[in-house]
């Protein structure tokens, strides 16, 4: 079935299939016409926020007006920012209950909407927390118990949680998904849907995040949503203008090594992501360029929790210049200083090419993305061209001047 997305009279195919219908949306230019608690807006200009994204001027009333929200918006547009800001202006300080649920695929991306959820609340006096798998049950049981109020967290902690009593939906005024799309994969969507069928009150306010609008999402929203504000942040309106992008063409797939090798010689490189497909390729990657003496980092999704999270300080720190991963962190993780994206392979999912590259234009900085394209990944490079209506430019021999 094939769902078709208008915005304001525009008609706009997403994906190969399926979209929603948007509603007309009411744009609020700056934060200061938003009617925000004081305590609020001092953290959200405290933050840094000077003036609304394209999805804050959006999505952020609708969620203080107590509506269901489906929105459109890939990452790098600020819609952490979004519905941080809407879910704690319906977030009543003096009530110590869990009254936000922010459900997040991966621990890092959790521990990222935690930090951005205490600075814009640190003016409100209120307890924010996250959740996830790998560290200490009791922790977070002694966080609920005193009094947590934002909480976000990976939906299979989360399910424990509230499996075991300790974490109760009765006071929860907004549960948002970010990354719907991605959660309700096979990987996520039986813990997810296991979470919503726990039930909640009538007055919880549901808002889904979604990069992509999957027919699982249409699902959920039709299901669940009720009379939701629909938002499309179109793919063109993503602000990667300022990321250059190239290609690098080979004849053989185990030239590749050595191609990375000679950039990794030749370009100054601030921070680097560079991306592979499975576990066994980043790691076969990082130990390869390490014995030729290459300094950097691996990380993915089967690695110790512990070990994770010291490599990402490191990375976050400017320790490590160079880090080797799988897609998780191709979503939502922000890196200030990350200024080059190599796609050592291209992305399995055409969807997150946009999300790898964009981890080197967070909110339109400039930075470059440097695919290595083998012959079996010529027709994948054509379709995302296609879907993503970009073009790929072939990478000069002289690289002085692309950084």
């Amino acid at each position: 079935m094939d769902y078709w997305l208008y915005k304001t009279s525009m008609t706009t195919i997403v994906g190969e299939s399926v979209s929603v219908v948007a509603d007309e949306v009411r744009v609020y230019e700056t934060f200061d016409d938003m009617n925000l608690p004081e305590n609020l807006l001092r953290g959200v200009y405290s933050h840094g926020f000077e003036r609304p994204s394209e999805i804050q001027k959006r999505g952020i009333m609708p969620m203080k007006e107590r509506r269901d929200l489906l929105a459109q918006a890939q990452s790098g547009t600020g819609k952490t920012g979004a519905f941080t800001i809407g879910a704690l202006s319906a977030l009543d300080p003096d009530l110590k209950r869990v009254q936000v649920l922010v459900l997040a695929p991966v621990r890092e991306l959790a521990q990222q909407i935690e930090s951005v959820a205490k600075s814009i609340s640190s003016f409100m006096n209120i307890s924010v927390y996250s959740a996830t798998g790998g560290t200490p049950l009791r922790e977070d049981i002694r966080a609920i118990e005193k009094g947590c109020q934002y909480l976000i967290g990976t939906p299979g902690r989360i399910f424990d949680l509230m499996n075991r009593g300790v974490l109760s939906s009765e006071h929860i005024r907004v549960l948002i998904m970010d990354e719907a799309d991605q959660m309700l994969e096979d990987r996520f969507k039986e813990q997810v849907m296991c979470i919503l069928q726990k039930g909640f009150p009538k007055e919880t306010r549901i808002a889904l995040f979604s990069a992509t609008m999957s027919e699982d999402v249409i699902d959920v929203a039709n299901n669940l949503l009720q009379n939701p504000q629909r938002i499309l942040i179109e793919a063109k309106e993503v602000p990667l203008d300022g990321i250059k992008q190239y290609y690098v063409e080979l004849e053989n797939s185990d030239w590749k090594f050595e191609v990375l090798a000679d950039l990794y010689q030749q370009l100054h490189i601030s921070q680097a992501l560079v991306y592979c497909n499975k576990r066994q390729r980043a790691e076969w990657l990082a130990e390869k360029m390490s014995q030729q003496g290459f300094p950097l980092s691996v990380i993915h999704g089967e690695m110790d929790v512990e070990e994770r999270k010291r490599r990402m300080k490191d990375f976050r720190s400017g320790a490590v210049r160079v880090m080797i991963s799988t897609d998780l962190l191709a979503r939502g993780i922000d890196v200030q200083q990350v200024s080059l994206v190599i796609n050592y392979e291209l992305p399995i999912q055409k969807e997150n090419y946009i999300h790898r590259i964009g981890r080197a234009g967070r909110f339109g900085r400039k930075g470059v993305t440097i695919n290595l394209i083998s012959p079996e990944e010529k027709r994948a490079v054509s379709e995302i061209e296609e879907h993503w209506k970009i073009t790929l430019e072939k990478l000069p021999t002289d690289l002085g001047g692309i950084m």
